[in-house]
């Protein structure tokens, strides 16, 4: 009786993974892209590039658009980042990893324009021209992604700080969306983002604000 209940509940554990393989394949792969970007290791790139193309799909047969179209910009950042910390990297005196840096005040205010200007704009769109599930909550969270990927891209420190608004915002549409596997993504995502500033500040080389 025991072996047979423990079979039924491995053959259901079996059926989860294969109805679910998509999207814990997504959620692996991101994991690690988050992981690598702690450590500032250069493998996060090609990672969150693999990770962007799943989640194209995914967001897509869930309706929320404007995620699917963040998934875009990820692989377009994705390729920017990779030859960016490259280049950078060999083009140090001492072949060193590209130093973390504060956001500069007048950066900070720029980044806080855009993202506010593309939230307003993003959420006009999918509230009036699309049949998006979330528009507003989606638009914000995308807005917010974009700059905080532009700025892990060029290595601010308070890149980590915008992760953490956006992965907990996230984690409660995603569990309205019926998407627990993704909502789980994004509580560790956002235990990893605290991590992330942690690492990164302690690495920190100051540079003056302007």
């Amino acid at each position: 009786m025991v072996n047979i209940e423990i079979q039924d509940i491995s053959n259901k554990i079996l059926l989860w993974i294969f109805q679910n393989k998509i999207e814990i394949f997504g959620v692996s792969t991101l994991i690690g892209y988050l992981f690598f970007s702690i450590k500032q290791n250069i493998l996060l790139w090609p990672l969150g590039l693999i990770g962007s193309l799943v989640y194209i799909y995914i967001y897509f047969s869930v309706r929320l658009y404007a995620e699917m179209g963040l998934q875009f910009y990820y692989v377009f950042i994705s390729i920017y980042g990779w030859i960016y910390w490259k280049t950078e990297k060999e083009n140090s005196i001492q072949k060193e990893q590209i130093p973390v840096k504060r956001t500069e005040n007048k950066t900070a205010f720029y980044l806080f324009i855009f993202t506010i200007f593309l939230f307003l704009i993003l959420g006009f769109i999918l509230k009036n021209y699309t049949n998006a599930s979330l528009p507003f909550w989606d638009a914000f969270t995308t807005s917010a992604s974009i700059s905080a990927t532009w700025m892990l891209a060029r290595k601010y420190l308070e890149h980590w700080i915008v992760w953490i608004i956006v992965d907990t915002i996230s984690i409660v549409i995603y569990i309205y969306k019926d998407l627990q596997i993704t909502a789980f993504l994004f509580l560790i995502y956002t235990g990893l983002a605290f991590w992330g500033y942690w690492e990164w500040k302690n690495s920190l080389k100051i540079i003056p604000q302007k």
